[in-house]
């Protein structure tokens, strides 16, 4: 059978296309530039050196994808090592963390409000910050025991820590309004009253955080970051002690960006943020927000309140 001008042009054009395909594949490429170089001889010809070149050039290629191979593993690796150190000991870091940040905070006032206060600070502010410190204590020795996997020791303490926090909510309520009634008598401190909220909201978030946190005592990832957020409610004490953040009533920002990091933590290690983070956090601000707006503006059904508590 004849074939006519443009179906020898359609065959020719179907070869070539073909051809076009099977060389652009880097595999294929790469075997026929090795089978032209082996047909070659190894002197100094110049379709010899033209195919050194050529696989001089697929050599660098493959360094340079090994070296950038190399450093995604690199990267991957630390990456790896990150989560790792995060999964392990973000808890109990930030445990000492917290106990550096209340030293550093309460450092700079202690002397002169407590040690040697004249005239003389009441008893029950003493209690106050020996059962306080006591949790972080008691914090920091939990995630510790749960680092070295000594976990029935970890739930034996447990119980002492449950009995700690009815007493530290009883006395942190207590002592703010015991303190308030020093400073006006005694003091002669004026238009103190309206700070009551600021406390009250402290023991409110601790007082909750605890009690789920016991409820939850055998869901471990919901109790730990219960535990943790609890704590960090109770930084707010020291942070208000810097000038800056209590001057322009911020210290709940710097809680808050605590409990951000155990958000940051979830998200690395487990690329995503837990629950509670996402149920906690939120009503926390809006409690905190309500809590400096009484304590600033002091608006008049705050005064009745405060009125009634102090008498």
């Amino acid at each position: 059978m004849c074939l006519r001008p443009s179906d020898h042009f359609l065959v020719a054009l179907r070869k070539l296309s073909r051809y076009l395909i099977a060389s652009l594949s880097p595999g294929v490429f790469q075997k026929s530039l090795d089978r032209k170089c082996a047909k070659l001889a190894l002197g100094n010809s110049g379709p010899a050196k033209a195919c050194l070149r050529h696989s001089e050039g697929g050599t660098s290629l493959a360094i340079r994808d090994a070296a950038f191979a190399a450093r995604i593993e690199k990267q991957l690796s630390i990456t790896n090592r990150l989560k790792a150190f995060l999964s392990r000991y973000f808890y109990f870091s930030m445990s000492l963390a917290m106990a550096g940040l209340v030293v550093w905070g309460f450092s700079r006032t202690i002397d002169a409000n407590l040690l040697h206060a004249k005239p003389p600070r009441p008893l029950l502010l003493w209690m106050h910050g020996t059962a306080f410190a006591t949790w972080l204590v008691f914090f920091i020795l939990q995630s510790a025991l749960v680092r070295v996997r000594k976990v029935s020791v970890h739930r034996f303490l447990g119980w002492f820590g449950a009995g700690l926090a009815p007493v530290m909510v009883v006395l942190g309520v207590t002592t703010a309004i015991v303190m308030t009634r020093f400073d006006l008598s005694v003091l002669h401190q004026k238009g103190i009253e309206s700070f009551l909220s600021i406390p009250f909201e402290d023991m409110f978030v601790f007082g909750s955080c605890i009690a789920l946190a016991i409820y939850w005592r055998t869901r471990p990832e919901y109790h730990r970051r219960l535990i943790f957020i609890a704590t960090c409610a109770l930084m707010d004490a020291a942070i208000g002690r810097f000038d800056f953040w209590f001057n322009h009533s911020i210290f709940y920002v710097g809680l808050d960006l605590l409990i951000v990091l155990g958000m940051m933590r979830d998200w690395i290690v487990e690329s995503r943020v837990h629950k509670v983070y996402l149920y906690a956090l939120p009503p926390m601000i809006v409690l905190q927000s309500l809590a400096v707006y009484t304590w600033r503006v002091n608006p008049v059904w705050w005064q009745g309140i405060t009125h009634a508590i102090l008498g």
